[in-house]
């Protein structure tokens, strides 16, 4: 008989979320890989498609298929209480997953994923949940918090923890080897309308305050019939839009996501493409702005960082002001809408003063581009995440949350200001567009 397996994506605690595309991919993966030799069952707590979401009927999607996610303000944790934002619990209700798993049949596994370290206290409480009802049921966790503070989550209390990208241990403990051709489980949803992609694992930058390198290790392709398969089963399940999760989708496009794109337009496939993790505008030349537009990416994520020279020669020199500006214009006359491409800019940085971010603010919106300012989240491992502990205690992970950190650094007061500037400077655009 096979064995069962819960796949859990737990609720989300933080001062803000959203859902950007958010899927549990690493999860599904795995469960891909598991197919058709372990019987299994999905609890995504931030499905916005599940019924208890669609009867409450206000949380709409946008044309994209982004939106608000079900959430219950909370007390602020006692660490952050003096973070003068609404602190909330994101997800479907808790009573929701215990009826749930009052009225299933106990799993022998259950396999738990969470990406930001300083969102622990939703893994902590399945965790809790799931020992509850099902005492004899393994708990295995996985993800990004479980990489990056091994330690803290070994306090959590689960059965096994698997670091990185390394299946092996996951493998022995399941007595069963997964199969790496296979696509992720997205058979997991009832409904589904958001897809995600991966056409590489890893990358060749090493910024100073990037934790891919450490989570996924060097940089290196998928094979390519193995994405198109993925694509295409989520066609057959009626998704329209497909987010891209890699962390240099751009790198060596002639080798990746140029014959990715073109196998899309001579399958006629039609999706609508998004990049969230940031595309590098050095690797953006007319002829590949051209075909991205042309096989239906929709929004355009750059990232940006900041304006100043110093700073990107400090962290890595992956993007300069001159590549950032030729990078929209390829794209502008590929066709692309100037809303549709956004700049990503880091708030909070210890290394960037307002002036420097300001500058690089004001710069993005004269490229008549969107700029977004991305909070820094101090990362354990990271040269700069390390640089944080003279302002928070690196330990304890819900330090690393990105809406306090700012704040911390810079004071209330100081955020808000510059991130009214960014509305403004968002605001103005239609008027520089058109001239």
């Amino acid at each position: 008989m096979k064995p069962k397996i819960l796949l859990v994506n737990p609720p989300i605690y933080d001062f803000a979320a959203y859902d950007f595309w958010l899927k549990p991919y690493g999860l599904l993966s795995i469960a891909g890989y598991l197919r058709d030799k372990v019987d299994f069952k999905l609890f995504d707590y931030l499905d916005r498609l599940h019924p208890f979401v669609v009867k409450r009927n206000e949380l709409e999607s946008d044309r994209w298929g982004r939106g608000r996610l079900y959430c219950q303000k909370l007390p602020n944790p006692a660490c952050l209480e003096n973070i003068p934002r609404y602190f909330r619990r994101f997800g479907l209700p808790r009573e929701l997953f215990i009826d749930f798993l009052t009225t299933q049949t106990q799993s022998d596994f259950v396999l738990i994923q969470t990406m930001m370290t300083y969102w622990y206290p939703g893994v902590q409480e399945v965790i809790e949940d799931i020992r509850n009802a099902w005492p004899k049921a393994k708990i295995i966790l996985g993800g990004n918090y479980v990489t990056l503070c091994a330690k803290h989550a070994q306090e959590l209390g689960a059965d096994l923890s698997v670091e990185g990208t390394n299946l092996g241990p996951l493998a022995e403990f399941l007595d069963i080897e997964p199969d790496s051709e296979q696509p992720a489980f997205w058979q997991g949803y009832e409904n589904l309308n958001v897809g995600v992609l991966k056409l590489t694992d890893g990358c060749p930058f090493n910024c100073t305050y990037c934790s891919v390198p450490k989570v996924y290790g060097k940089f290196k392709t998928r094979p390519l019939e193995h994405s198109l398969a993925e694509l295409q089963l989520l066609c057959r399940l009626g998704v329209e839009n497909i987010a891209f999760y890699d962390d240099a989708l751009l790198f060596e496009p002639e080798k990746v996501l140029m014959p990715f794109l073109n196998e899309v337009l001579t399958r006629n496939i039609k999706m609508n493409f998004h990049s969230p993790n940031a595309l590098n505008a050095r690797f953006i030349t007319s002829e590949l702005a051209e075909l991205m537009v042309r096989a239906g990416f929709k929004t355009f994520y750059l990232g940006f960082e900041s304006a100043s020279l110093e700073w990107q020669k400090r962290t890595g020199s992956k993007v300069s002001s001159d590549e950032l500006a030729q990078a929209s214009q390829y794209l502008i006359a590929a066709g692309a809408e100037p809303a549709s491409i956004t700049a990503y800019q880091i708030l909070g940085h210890p290394q960037t003063d307002s002036q420097q971010l300001e500058a690089s603010m004001r710069f993005v919106n004269s490229l008549g581009i969107r700029g977004m300012l991305a909070d820094f989240s101090p990362i354990p491992g990271t040269p700069d995440g390390e640089f944080c502990r003279k302002w928070v205690d690196m330990d304890e992970p819900l330090f690393h949350n990105k809406t306090a950190f700012p704040i911390i650094l810079l004071g209330f007061d100081e955020t808000n200001r510059l991130k009214d500037l960014q509305r403004q400077l968002n605001r103005s655009l239609p008027n520089i567009q058109k001239h």
